[in-house]
């Protein structure tokens, strides 16, 4: 159940949400919205796999 939720959230944020490693944005360079952008995609993207 709760990994089925996870994939449909990381479906969810490969249409909304911005990919920046694709815009090639460095992370020390990122401002503090990217920097919880990136980090909300990875959470999503660690516990749906």
């Amino acid at each position: 159940m709760q990994k089925q939720l996870f994939r449909t959230l990381a479906k969810i944020n490969k249409i909304l949400l911005p990919s920046f490693t694709k815009k090639g944005l460095d992370p020390s360079y990122a401002k503090k919205w990217q920097l919880a952008i990136i980090g909300w995609r990875y959470f999503v993207t660690k516990n749906s796999l």
